[in-house]
């Protein structure tokens, strides 16, 4: 039995999507703090306040204010959040480059993660307004490098496997 899902003519394995989006969520962080260590003087302080900005979604914006400090349920709930929307992304990405090739696929990852960064800089402030403190090119150049690892990965995962 192929665990594949059609879709609009498009096959995708929904599996690699999710997995592939947890694969990109983890890489896009780890580049992220690296960005912040290399170009900020702001750990651990950064990493905390754009925990707090996730968790607000659920927890709402009294999570937000000042100090940006270590606290585990807001750790908990802005990871939740994380991987949720990190694996909805990649069901979102998987059928626009089941069909690619990888170069096509990795470029495609670079698109998706710009109209992510748009729409969760700029679409989500609507509902959301906390989040334009994290519009900067460190946000923007992990987005980028989140599309291209969620593409990567699915394209990997995906391939049919000769037993």
């Amino acid at each position: 039995m192929k665990n594949l899902f059609s879709l609009s003519q498009m096959s995708i394995n929904p599996g690699a999507a999710a997995a592939a989006g947890i694969i990109a969520g983890v890489i896009a962080t780890g580049a992220q703090l690296v960005l912040w260590w290399v170009f900020t003087d702001a750990l651990p302080s950064i990493f905390f306040r754009d925990a707090r900005l996730a968790a607000a979604m659920l927890m709402g914006p009294d999570v937000l204010p000042p100090p940006a400090t270590f606290e585990w349920k807001v750790m908990i709930i802005a990871t939740f959040i994380h991987v949720m929307l990190s694996t909805a992304y990649g069901l979102i990405l998987a059928p626009l480059i089941s069909r690619s090739g990888m170069a096509a696929s990795m470029l495609a990852g670079t698109v998706f993660g710009l109209i992510i960064y748009a729409t969760n800089m700029y679409g989500m402030t609507l509902f959301f307004p906390w989040f334009s403190v994290a519009r900067d090119w460190i946000t923007l150049v992990t987005h980028i490098i989140f599309g291209i690892s969620l593409a990567v990965p699915y394209k990997l995962l995906s391939r049919p496997h000769s037993a």
